[in-house]
């Protein structure tokens, strides 16, 4: 069987289940992966909780043991997970079977390689993808070893390091795991923290029968924002499908954005370690850099995504990174991104404070007003962006990711998919009518051309 082109992406593979991904062409990219991967030595695979994740695992698996690489089957866990038993273990790669928050027809395989370093389209993805298409290997002359392997233990205890557990302070918390992993993992740090936990929706179903396991759609935390006010929680977390990515809600139901987030971790961490480099990508507001000045840090922006944000945080050997989107990245957990560590880390901050989670994230909030990712289908992305440089000639921009334009109390950014016909735009400033008026006029030369 022929392995589909198209289902590798910018950052990982994703495909429909059965006609893009099965069991065959999973075994496939399980042996371009075991023969290109750079070291020699063992290779961590994982999976979520999807129906095929298992049978597409062990495909995988036999792929791997045909190239003579010895695996570690860690079963059911978070993607970074997979990071950490890489990282943690010295391993020579790691792989995760896992469509994230993508619905439930779709599954997906996420790879990393030694000290758990991306491997996306510009380090190394692409190279796998030419690998499994040609479908031409030499078959190892003994098999690889197969061992099963539990690195959750582990995994709260270097969770837990980020923090000093004995200083938490109770908290009543709620949490939607959205049927995903987190619904598995969560439960084993609840005996290590002083919370009372509302679970919600922890049944692993890759169905999703309750809603999408994608927090930054505002639909899918109208269940934990009710519970929220319901209950009288002091805040709330809402993962995505494969638990590498949370979002924290305050206690009146307000999410608290990647921006904010950035910017509290941010703050916590350079009163830990004064001076140091603190990533941000293209797209989080300009609060995050000011904040991290304030404190004296050194703030470095960098382009959206996880591959782009890990080589980056190696380069300039940052502490902390953060990206709008809600994922976050701590160079003691291998420089790779985790969402319960950024959760655990942001309610450590609030049980330590004395205020209330809205009263924290306020003075982040107050300072800009931003919208909400828009994305818009087009037919040429390239002639638009040119329309736009146009358009905005006289003002500051950057083409770092995309084209961003900088005025003095507002910003805009419009930059492609890597995998689809769209253009993506994001845009800030001080006053409502300023973004309005600013988003209108991007917004005409988008769709007028």
């Amino acid at each position: 069987m022929q392995v589909p082109e198209s289902i590798f992406k910018a950052y990982d593979v994703r495909g429909k289940v059965g006609s893009e991904l099965n069991a065959e062409t999973t075994k496939i990219i399980g042996k371009a992966y075991g023969q290109w991967l750079p070291n020699d030595g063992i290779v961590a695979v994982g999976r979520d909780m999807r129906p095929d994740s298992a049978e597409l695992a062990a495909a995988l698996i036999e792929g791997l043991r045909d190239q003579g690489r010895t695996v570690w089957d860690i079963g059911e866990v978070t993607s970074d997970m997979i990071y950490f038993a890489v990282g943690d273990n010295s391993l020579a790669g790691g792989v995760v079977i896992t469509a994230s928050h993508n619905p439930g027809e779709y599954n997906g395989i996420k790879l990393c390689r030694e000290e758990a370093k991306p491997v996306g389209e510009e380090t190394g993805l692409l190279e796998v993808r030419d690998l499994a298409i040609k479908n031409e290997f030499e078959t190892a002359t003994v098999a690889g070893e197969l061992i099963e392997k539990d690195v959750t233990e582990d995994w709260i205890k270097h969770t837990l390091s980020f923090i000093d557990a004995a200083e938490l302070k109770a908290l009543h918390v709620a949490v939607d795991a959205g049927n995903g992993m987190a619904g598995k993992i969560f439960p084993e740090i609840e005996p290590y923290v002083p919370f009372d936990v509302e679970e919600m929706y922890f049944e692993l179903d890759g169905t999703f029968p309750n809603h999408i396991a994608n927090p930054l759609e505002h639909k899918n935390l109208v269940d934990i924002q009710a519970k929220i006010k319901e209950l009288g929680c002091d805040a709330g977390v809402a993962f995505d499908g494969d638990g590498d990515r949370a979002v924290l809600i305050d206690e009146q139901g307000e999410p608290v954005s990647g921006t904010v987030l950035t910017a509290l971790l941010a703050q916590y961490f350079l009163d830990k370690n004064p001076g140091s480099t603190i990533l941000h990508n293209a797209i989080c507001g300009r609060i995050v850099p000011e904040s991290i000045k304030a404190k004296g840090g050194n703030p470095i922006r960098t382009r959206v995504g996880h591959s782009f944000i890990k080589n980056d945080m190696r380069t300039n050997d940052a502490l902390f990174a953060g990206e709008h989107s809600g994922h976050y990245y701590f160079r003691d957990n291998f420089m790779a991104d985790s969402g319960l560590i950024a959760v655990v880390i942001g309610l450590y901050i609030l049980s330590k404070s004395g205020k209330k989670l809205s009263e924290l994230a306020e003075p982040y909030r107050k300072a800009y007003v931003q919208i909400q990712e828009t994305n818009f289908e087009v037919t040429d992305k390239d002639a638009i962006l040119a329309a736009l440089e146009d358009t905005f000639a006289g003002e500051d921009s950057d083409l770092l990711d995309g084209l961003t334009v900088h005025f003095s109390d507002a910003w805009f950014n419009v930059r492609p998919s890597n995998t689809e016909p769209l253009l993506r735009l994001n845009a800030e400033a001080k006053s409502q009518d300023q973004l309005d008026a600013m988003v209108a006029q991007v917004t005409g030369i988008i769709t007028s051309n």
